[in-house]
């Protein structure tokens, strides 16, 4: 009985090949046989993305190392060490709190209880176009203090009708503290304790994305802890201490983008691309942001707090605040978008080993281009839902659309929003350029097409081949 060819073996892979063949027939030509070691290397393109040669990672060793670095040493010479100590003012977010619970609630009349009568503007008075003054009885809140020196000491809040926040029973508040201040007077409620709903929030959230994510999300809602940590341990308390803001926020944004992207995608070529493209539109973004809030004579000085924040640390420079929070505002989007669009070039190039970086570059940017259209939309109306009161400046300004534009306050919210977005768009074609270029000039993928060790599939072609040739030379000799 014949015992069993290499050709015999192969051909069940391959049902659409004739049987064994016939004496006449002549050996594979190389041709056939680098055809066959294509088919078979491209057969298991459904995993997961080959990683890229040795010699490749070396290269972006060489640049992401050092960058790495220097943004260790940047933090290791700027850390705060905390917020530096101040004398607190007792204005707005800046005064001393304790916690209150509210015991009791009595309804009174208002003229009885000595309120004085609040004055609302004409048009709040029942007048023409205008809402109805609101009537009623006053409330006398009973508010117990929970916490500190005081605790168990009680004190009445007077609220009116016309309030726009009132009380229940038991309700946890948040009450501020003037120890300075008359005996009567040293405590009111500044606001409502809102940290059971604010916790619940977070809870459906952190399960939302692990149910989803799986460990994927369970690394990202780590990744984002570390983040608050570097915004709240370091970039804060570093620009409270006087550092340039700009060098900070730069410095703390390119530790959180490391520590998200390497955590939530793994330290693989295609997040250090990612990492590279993200770095490049954030130059970017400073340099524009640098450029308009110069040529604007934007001072970053437009709100309450700012000027709080300015008042009791004069040595903080507001216009590097600003452009600051214009580099953090637009990390999380850009992150996105630089991940989307390296994840695109890797499939494409794996759907289709032999595609040069000019058609990868290509295809990607069809993506990138619907990519834009979409996440353009997200940032500008992210940033107008957050300054929502400022666009109602364009509704009921007396002067004109313009002049309300180009005011210092609307003025840099739109410079915020457009350097952001520039910087945006620009993160497409640059990251897509980068990850095109790196995955087309791989040494690893170029030999073999897939991931296999270099010359690996050349040798296994060339083996096949030639047990194929040396089969069926065995057969010619016994078929004579």
């Amino acid at each position: 009985m014949r015992g069993v060819t290499p050709t015999d073996q192969h051909s069940p892979a391959h049902p659409h090949e004739p049987g064994p063949p016939a004496a006449h027939e002549h050996p594979p030509s190389p041709a056939h046989g680098h055809s066959h070691a294509h088919s078979h290397g491209h057969s298991h393109s459904h995993g997961p993305a080959s990683p890229v040669s040795a010699h490749l990672r070396k290269v972006i060793g060489a640049i992401l190392i050092p960058f790495a670095a220097a943004v260790l040493t940047g933090l290791v010479v700027l850390w705060p060490g905390g917020a530096p100590p101040h004398e607190h003012s007792g204005l707005g977010l800046d005064q001393k709190t304790e916690s209150g619970r509210v015991v009791k609630i009595e309804e009174l009349d208002c003229a009885k209880a000595g309120a004085q009568p609040q004055q609302p503007p004409p048009e709040a008075q029942g007048g023409p176009g205008g809402p109805p003054q609101a009537k009623g009885p006053c409330e006398k809140s009973e508010i117990e203090v929970t916490s500190g020196p005081d605790k168990g000491r009680t004190f009445t809040e007077l609220v009116q009708p016309s309030a726009s926040r009132h009380y229940t029973v038991g309700q946890e508040v948040v009450l501020a503290y003037a120890p300075k201040a008359p005996k009567n007077l040293q405590y009111s409620v500044t606001d409502v304790d809102r940290t059971l709903p604010m916790a619940i929030l977070a809870a459906v959230f952190a399960l939302a994305v692990v149910v989803v994510g799986r460990l994927r999300g369970v690394f990202a809602l780590i990744a984002l802890a570390i983040s608050f940590g570097v915004l709240t341990l370091f970039i804060l308390p570093a620009i409270l201490q006087g550092s340039d803001p700009l060098v900070v926020a730069v410095i703390g944004g390119s530790a959180i983008m490391l520590i998200a992207l390497y955590m939530c995608h793994g330290l693989t070529a295609r997040t250090s691309v990612a990492v590279l493209g993200t770095l490049t539109s954030l130059m970017l973004i400073g340099l524009l942001g640098s450029l308009f809030t110069g040529w604007a004579h934007l001072t970053g000085n437009t709100d309450d707090q700012t000027g709080l924040v300015h008042g009791l640390y004069p040595e903080i420079e507001i216009r590097g605040l600003l452009l600051a929070g214009i580099i953090i505002g637009s990390l999380g989007v850009l992150d996105d978008v630089t991940v989307t669009q390296t994840s695109a070039v890797w499939e494409l190039k794996d759907a289709d080993p032999s595609a040069s970086w000019r058609k990868l570059y290509g295809a990607a940017m069809r993506i990138g281009r619907d990519h834009i259209a979409s996440v353009v939309n997200t940032l500008v109306l992210a940033y107008a839902g957050a300054s929502l009161p400022l666009l109602l400046l364009f509704s009921i300004a007396d002067s004109g659309v313009g002049t309300v534009a180009t005011s210092e306050i609307v003025a840099e919210e739109i410079v915020r929003t457009l350097v952001g977005s520039i910087g945006l768009v620009a993160s497409v074609p640059v990251t897509t350029l980068l990850a095109a270029l790196v995955v087309s000039a791989d040494r690893h993928n170029a030999s073999t097409g897939k991931g296999a060790r270099p010359g690996t599939a050349a040798r296994s072609a060339g083996a096949r081949a030639g047990g194929r040739g040396k089969s069926k030379g065995g057969r010619r000799r016994r078929a004579k």
